[in-house]
């Protein structure tokens, strides 16, 4: 059996609400809620609101980062949410992204990272 030291999930978000993605408060909201939802740390939210629209943020997390990037005359966001630790299930942020955003597709990476193939190769 493969261990891995993290989870990284990409998720392409389609046909999202174009107001909550550019809904800077919404959107910090949403990062923190996440966090809660799958068990993390957060240590801090940075966000930014970028003029005449679209928003940027990410929580960082004692166990890695949740991460957002929109363009609302898009209607896309572009999430990032990577985890370290067992105790930490990043799909548990996905039902609340979805009942923010809204999308209306979204496809899911799931990557797992630091792939080892024995305790050896962790030096």
């Amino acid at each position: 059996m493969l261990k891995f030291l993290g989870k990284h999930l990409i998720l392409e978000l389609w046909g999202c609400n174009p107001e909550a993605l550019d809904d800077i408060e919404g959107i910090e909201k949403m990062l923190i809620d996440s966090v809660e939802a799958c068990g993390a740390t957060l240590i801090c939210v940075k966000t930014h609101k970028f003029s005449p629209q679209g928003a940027t943020g990410v929580a960082v997390l004692a166990e890695s980062h949740i991460s957002i990037h929109t363009w609302p005359e898009l209607g896309y966001a572009a999430m990032d949410i990577f985890t370290c630790g067992e105790h930490v299930e990043p799909a548990k942020a996905i039902p609340i992204i979805k009942e923010f955003l809204k999308p209306k597709h979204i496809e899911i990476l799931d990557l797992k990272r630091g792939i080892r193939l024995n305790e050896g190769d962790l030096k």
